[in-house]
């Protein structure tokens, strides 16, 4: 069975992930866009990604990205708040 990482790390990753993708989490949560428990799901998907482990990299070399990478397991949710939000502008 594999480890799962440190909730820490991982809230910090998909936080990384919605800046580079230009998608904005706490907007999101604070419109009741994303509540608490989808966004502690996210962070618990990317937790149990297999990916995780290059995704710093990827965000490293991606300050900004149309969407996140086919890898993230959270990449259909990220476009959907990003699409949300901007439809709301």
């Amino acid at each position: 069975m594999r480890r799962l990482g440190s909730m820490m790390h991982h809230l910090r990753l998909v936080t990384r992930m919605g800046r580079a993708t230009g998608t904005d989490l706490v907007g999101a949560y604070e419109d009741g866009r994303l509540d608490q428990d989808e966004w502690a799901r996210m962070v618990q998907s990317c937790r149990t990604c297999s990916w995780s482990g290059r995704c710093p990299e990827w965000l490293d070399g991606h300050d900004a990205a149309v969407r996140a990478p086919k890898t993230c397991l959270n990449r259909a949710r990220f476009t959907a708040l990003k699409a949300e939000q901007e439809g709301r502008s």
